[in-house]
């Protein structure tokens, strides 16, 4: 495996790993209903907790990961000369599939990030009800980004796979068109020989000396 290839692989999967552990901490850390206060009858007491850095954070990290990918590897709308081939086809689902888990793990990641920024005290909401964040939520998106990430490698690894195998075959996407040399049919040389012109009285001398 090529150094820049390795090296790219590390970094983003450091970066996967960075997030889902991130995001575990995060609900790990969240403000749960038995922490939350009721001190008046429509007030609710909020404790403070890292669960919105950790969650912001694991955003960054996230982005980043998906952007280090997108931008080495390349759009692969740009790769349609391919579109026939097995590794083409790995490489649209693992780049659609990857993009769908990214953003689906960014909202949750972002969301849960947000509504654990309340501290102190907050009106209930309806009236009666101190809003917290449900269970899952910043689980859910550690989870999705570590299938995103992983996709994402995948994703580079196939587009390096497919462009190496194209150098491999001189350039032409298919293998079995890579050493056709073309030529032009080889006919035999025709010689014709041209007419001679005799001027008319030279030939009427010839007739009748």
């Amino acid at each position: 495996m090529e150094r820049k290839v390795l090296l790219v692989c590390l970094s983003v999967g450091f970066l996967g790993l960075l997030t889902a552990a991130l995001g575990f901490a995060a609900e790990a850390k969240r403000i749960k209903g038995s922490q939350v206060q009721v001190t008046a009858p429509d007030m609710c007491v909020y404790p403070r907790s890292p669960a919105m850095a950790l969650g912001l954070i694991a955003c960054v990290s996230l982005m980043t990961a998906q952007f280090i990918i997108n931008v080495v590897a390349g759009c692969i709308c740009c790769r349609t000369s391919h579109a026939s081939t097995s590794n083409w086809t790995v490489a649209l689902v693992c780049f659609v599939v990857s993009w769908f888990t990214f953003v689906i793990a960014f909202l949750l990641l972002l969301t849960g990030a947000a509504l654990n920024d309340q501290h102190g005290e907050e009106g209930m909401y309806f009236g009666s009800y101190c809003y917290v964040v449900k269970p899952g939520v910043f689980a859910g998106g550690a989870i999705l980004s570590l299938a995103s990430v992983t996709l994402g490698i995948l994703y580079y690894l196939t587009i390096i796979s497919e462009k190496n195998r194209t150098e491999a075959w001189g350039g032409s996407p298919h293998p079995n068109q890579g050493g056709i040399a073309m030529g032009h049919p080889q006919f035999p040389t025709q010689t014709t020989q041209e007419p001679v012109f005799v001027h008319e009285d030279t030939y009427n001398r010839r007739q009748f000396p």
